[in-house]
């Protein structure tokens, strides 16, 4: 189970650019994406959220965002897709729903994984976080990204099944399946559960 005083929810990229209907990111995703971000992985980070906050976890966020306004510094595999989300800029923000209270830590990144193109790591061991908890999107890459990576730089990572989003529903479940070695799987119920002890 999660230990609160040494745990935290990192939520991933749930942003204007790629979560809000009129963001530039996901123009083009399919109903599927947009139907199980807005009633499903939304209400279960804002409840997760609420748990955490109740329990004294902390809340962590990453955007995507350039640290310039042309995207210069982005990582190849932006450049290449075409994401710039200039630095302050409207589709930087996170989603209304799920916005960071007080003074909770809003990290922006230049590359799929939080873990490569910022300094969380050490920002997580300076707080003496040993266990992170994931959601957001894109479950299959920059969620992906952040569960591998936390696991082989020694954290316990716990990924929230209900709490990622992806464009269909055999990527996330593939998703999933290739992610059981560097993590634990659990519900946000299971999870809220579990803080509640």
């Amino acid at each position: 189970p999660l230990d609160a005083p040494r745990a935290a929810l990192l939520v991933v990229d749930v942003q204007n650019y790629c979560s809000h209907r009129e963001g530039k990111g996901h123009r083009d995703a399919p109903e599927y994406y947009w139907d199980q971000l807005e009633l499903t992985v939304v209400p279960n980070i804002k409840r997760l959220q609420t748990a955490c906050r109740e329990a004294k976890v902390e809340v962590l966020f990453t955007v995507i965002e350039s640290l310039t306004q042309d995207g210069r510094d982005r990582s190849l595999d932006y450049k290449i897709s075409g994401f710039n989300v200039p630095r302050g800029s409207w589709g930087a923000q996170v989603l209304e729903q799920v916005k960071p209270e007080g003074d909770e830590i809003v990290l922006s990144k230049t590359s799929c994984s939080v873990f490569v193109s910022t300094n969380i790591a050490y920002v997580l061991r300076n707080m003496e976080i040993k266990q992170v908890a994931i959601v957001g999107g894109l479950t299959d890459q920059c969620v992906e990204s952040a569960v591998r990576d936390a696991c082989d730089m020694g954290f316990l990572v716990t990924l929230v099944s209900d709490g990622c989003v992806t464009m269909s529903r055999e990527r996330h479940e593939n998703s999933l399946r290739a992610l059981k070695g560097f993590c634990r799987q659990r519900t946000a119920a299971e999870l809220i559960a579990e803080l509640s002890k």
